[in-house]
């Protein structure tokens, strides 16, 4: 299909898409009016934690039994499209956070910022350390951390397609700031810089990058003179991916493998059904990994069979429970066992978007 057709086919899909969720369910939004002050088993929406200069709303989750003070805590970051706590609810993350005692923040687009209420990974000003968007959902999290008393040194970052790539800026803005990522449908560091560029390269990832390429961006967007530690990354694609090309995917590995001085040679590979899993460094405690699920579509993967789990629009039953595998990597939860079920449902491209 010609380039200019799938990006008006992708911009036709989301449009359908903003149209669907255009409001919260009621229950969540009867539990955080009001409020601006973190309750235990509640949503809050918190009002003031700064200048906020992108703009962004605050939404916080503090499960009943939480563990408290020094829990660590993730930072969830929507799709084009979703609302944060239908994106958490239906992912299980809602679940996975009341299992471990583990706070979620929830930054939420608005779509006076943009209409897709897409996070803008692609505009420099909202993706750069310091300014924007990025400055905003670092606030909130330096806000999370006086409320709540999280552990600084335990900060999570999850994200789906606009939300990955952005959590990929955060990552690398931040580096100090966040000890793991997991970035789901998203795009590396420095893949575009306009919302054209970022649609062309949605659709097509382009040439493998020459070593060291893609890894300069991770060094311009980090504070100056930064050498490290930089944070472990998660990265999650469906091989039927036609919003985000697939090909992303490997780009970001080969971005983080970089980073982190390993060769992009050397990994650990582990295939179970339709779930394909290598990992660069060591294999108890991987630096990079990428997961890549046959037979999904754009959207982030979850076991539709686990208790608080649902499949919606981009939250596709793939199998596997994605929470749990990401919550395994950051440590949070190091002896869960990770299935991946053969018969998922069909993670059809027409569920996704």
């Amino acid at each position: 299909m010609p380039l200019r057709s799938r990006l008006k086919t992708a911009s036709r899909a989301l449009g359908r898409a903003v149209r669907r969720t255009a409001s919260a369910t009621g229950a969540a939004l009867a539990r955080m009016r009001g409020r601006d002050a973190a309750e235990p088993g509640a949503l809050t929406e918190v009002r003031a934690f700064g200048s906020n200069p992108g703009g962004l709303r605050m939404l916080l989750y503090a499960p009943a039994h939480t563990r408290a003070p020094g829990a660590p805590l993730i930072v969830l970051l929507h799709g084009c499209g979703q609302q944060a706590t239908e994106f958490a609810r239906t992912a299980g993350w809602f679940a996975l956070a009341d299992r471990l005692g583990v706070p979620l923040l929830l930054p939420e687009q608005r779509s006076e910022n943009n209409r897709g209420r897409c996070f803008n990974w692609f505009r420099p000003d909202d993706a750069r350390r310091g300014g924007g968007e990025a400055l905003s959902i670092r606030q909130m999290v330096a806000e999370t951390t006086r409320r709540l008393h999280t552990d600084p040194h335990r900060i999570f970052l999850v994200g789906l397609s606009a939300g990955g790539s952005m959590a990929a800026a955060l990552l690398a803005g931040y580096p100090s700031r966040f000890a793991a990522g997991a970035i789901v449908a998203g795009l590396p560091v420095g893949a575009a810089g306009t919302t054209l560029q970022g649609l062309a390269r949605m659709a097509n990832a382009g040439a493998a990058p020459l070593p060291g390429g893609w890894a300069a961006s991770v060094h311009e967007a980090a504070p100056p003179g930064y050498a490290g530690p930089w944070p472990r990354i998660s990265i999650w694609h469906g091989a039927l991916d036609r919003t985000v090309d697939p090909a992303n995917a490997q780009s970001l590995a080969l971005q983080w493998i970089d980073v982190h001085g390993l060769s992009p040679g050397t990994f650990h590979e582990v295939a179970d059904g339709g779930a394909h899993r290598r990992a660069w460094g060591d294999p108890a405690a991987p630096l990079v990994e990428t997961w890549i699920i046959e037979g999904m579509a754009h959207g982030f993967p979850i076991d539709a069979r686990r208790a608080g789990c649902e499949q919606a629009r981009w939250v596709l039953d793939a199998g596997i429970d994605g929470p749990a595998a990401m919550a395994r990597f950051f440590g949070l939860d190091p002896h869960a066992r990770i299935r991946v079920r053969h018969d998922p449902s069909p993670a059809l491209e027409a569920q996704a978007g």
